[in-house]
């Protein structure tokens, strides 16, 4: 039992009249992996009516995207990876159409092809060859991810969506595929792989983090996760089960409270460590300073003290910002203080009660002169 091409990739509906029934892959949906093929009659009607007999002469259509296997008994007598119109001859040898997969699905064949007995049940069967798009995936729990940016353990959730893609239907056939099954979504089956793909998940994330992508890049780098994801699968899937991951798309990656504010903190350090930045956030933070000891009820000369001792502890980082600060306490001392004019020119005014003086120590209340 075996398939005769008939013609190219499309039949007329002349030549189309001669064949009792064809058979296509009815209800296939961009999920479906699998599908039982029907028969159809030519002018539309259901076939023979009786679903496990391939009547000798009978077509079977493939269309683009499409494996189509023949099966007899249980087994697998004959297939094709190449779309066109096929001719069932009971008395023919397979003619095994490889098309894209070369010789790859011979070894595969010579483990599962029909055995020589009587035939007893003849079935058609596509699997679809198309990307399986849309799977939606989420990880249940943080995954831990070091980066080195941040010099720390980090840990996120991540959503987002991937697409698998059948790379040996011989072997998918084999291995994945219920053998009572007459229809099969990808989501009738995606139970049983999702934690192994969370597992490669995290692993891809591993591999990443060693090779230095900062954690806030992820969601930008689908193609390397991809690779990522298809080279820790590799053996798991595509060797053994016939199908990859093609394509993986994060479309969120969120962190928890603790590595979010370790983020922040690390960013908040890392701007301070650009000395404009931190220029400008010193002379921000005492302009509010010196703004404050102005409208201090318990004078101002005591907090225009304060912040002058401030400043000093803040070293050359605040000279500049030390200078004006200066500058104003005496024009506020001033503004308190007698004018000077008899009393000779001053070198400093007490900040205690305003008093010019010219030397360590206020002759009005002994207080010793500031250090700036």
């Amino acid at each position: 039992m075996g398939l005769i091409k008939a013609l190219g990739t499309a039949v007329s509906q002349g030549f189309g009249d001669q064949w009792k029934e064809v058979f296509e892959a009815k209800g296939m949906t961009d999920k479906t992996v699998f599908v039982k093929g029907q028969p159809v009659r030519t002018d539309g009607s259901n076939g023979n009516g009786t679903s496990d007999i391939v009547t000798n002469g009978s077509v079977i259509h493939v269309y683009p995207g499409q494996f189509m296997m023949l099966v007899d008994g249980g087994k697998v007598v004959d297939y094709t990876a190449e779309e066109g119109m096929y001719t069932v001859q009971n008395s023919s040898a397979p003619s095994l159409f490889n098309g894209q997969f070369g010789d790859t699905l011979k070894d595969v064949f010579g483990r599962i092809q029909y055995g020589g007995a009587n035939p007893q049940k003849q079935q058609v069967f596509f699997i679809n060859l198309q990307e399986i798009k849309g799977i939606k995936f989420g990880t249940p729990n943080p995954l831990n991810y070091f980066d080195a940016f941040y010099n720390a353990e980090l840990f996120v959730k991540s959503f987002g969506e991937y697409s698998v893609k059948v790379t040996n239907p011989l072997l998918f056939y084999e291995q994945v595929i219920p053998k009572s099954a007459s229809k099969v979504d990808y989501d009738d089956i995606s139970d049983q792989f999702s934690s192994e793909f969370l597992q490669a998940f995290s692993a891809a994330l591993n591999q990443m983090s060693a090779e230095g992508v900062r954690i806030s890049f992820l969601a930008s780098k689908a193609n390397e996760l991809s690779k990522h994801m298809q080279t820790c699968l590799d053996e798991d899937w595509n060797k053994s089960r016939g199908f990859e991951v093609d394509h993986v798309g994060v479309s969120s990656i969120s962190y928890t409270e603790d590595s979010q504010k370790l983020i922040n903190k690390r960013n908040e350090g890392a701007m301070l460590s650009d000395p404009s930045i931190r220029e400008g956030y010193v002379q921000g933070a005492i302009a509010e300073g010196i703004k404050s000891a102005g409208a201090n009820t318990a004078g101002a000369g005591t907090a225009f003290m304060g912040v002058g001792m401030g400043m000093n502890a803040m070293g050359a980082m605040g000279a500049f910002s030390q200078t004006n600060a200066q500058q104003m306490q005496a024009q506020q001392a001033g503004a308190q203080a007698p004018a000077a004019g008899a009393a000779g020119a001053a070198s400093w005014y007490c900040p205690k009660c305003g008093t010019p003086c010219d030397g360590n120590f206020c002759p009005k209340c002994g207080t010793r002169k500031p250090q700036f």
